[in-house]
């Protein structure tokens, strides 16, 4: 049996505008999984254009697990977009240098931390996703949603901002799915489920 090629920029042949998205990266704070795929209307290489206020001297990454399915449009929204909110004012004096250069000596603006997407998680088209979300493994974001707060594994949300739909599978199923973490398997083992990875059988599993 034979797997796709995970090291390809664009896997289906004569079409460009989905590609294997740890192949066309060059941020270094961007990390992405094996066969983790973005599809973009117009042009794959918008995906590191919608990764907003991601400066370098803030640190932050955005770190996408395997086998994830990333729509059009989509957007994280990264710490550099952080200003001030419980002081007198929220602007961002200091940036702008002059007088101002010293506004934020002995503050800091709020960072938190690092952006973390899971394994088998599908983001739906034009979905936001805010500074340090954690999202977890086999969960689904609904279209158009806004991510302010941390996903649960196997979990659908949507709405804006968004909020629990319902969960894809039981408590039992969900400890049975984190445990054998079928995304870490060699990729000939993966190869040899696939028919039971698409199935909703969950007793099929070759574990």
């Amino acid at each position: 049996m034979k797997a796709p090629n995970k090291d390809i920029k664009f896997p289906l042949e004569n079409y460009e505008k989905l590609c294997f998205l740890k192949n066309i990266i060059k941020n270094p704070n961007i990390i992405i999984g094996d066969y983790t795929y973005y599809d973009d209307f117009e042009n794959v290489n918008n995906f590191e254009k919608n990764v907003k206020y991601h400066f370098d001297f803030i640190g932050d990454k955005l770190i996408i697990g395997k086998f994830c399915m990333i729509a059009s449009d989509v957007k994280f929204i990264m710490n550099g977009a952080n200003h001030l909110t419980k002081s007198i004012s929220s602007y961002p004096f200091a940036i702008f240098g002059e007088d101002w250069k010293d506004a934020m000596e002995g503050k800091q603006y709020p960072n938190k931390g690092n952006t973390e997407i899971g394994n088998d998680v599908w983001i739906g088209f034009n979905s936001t996703i805010m500074p340090g979300v954690k999202i977890g493994d086999g969960a689904i974001i609904a279209t158009n949603s806004t991510v302010t707060k941390n996903v649960e594994p196997y979990t659908i949300v949507g709405g804006n901002p968004a909020k629990e739909i319902k969960k894809r599978f039981s408590k039992e199923q969900i400890k049975k799915l984190l445990g054998i973490k079928w995304w870490n398997w060699e990729i000939e083992k993966i190869t040899e489920n696939i028919h039971n990875l698409t199935s909703e059988n969950f007793d099929d599993l070759n574990v």
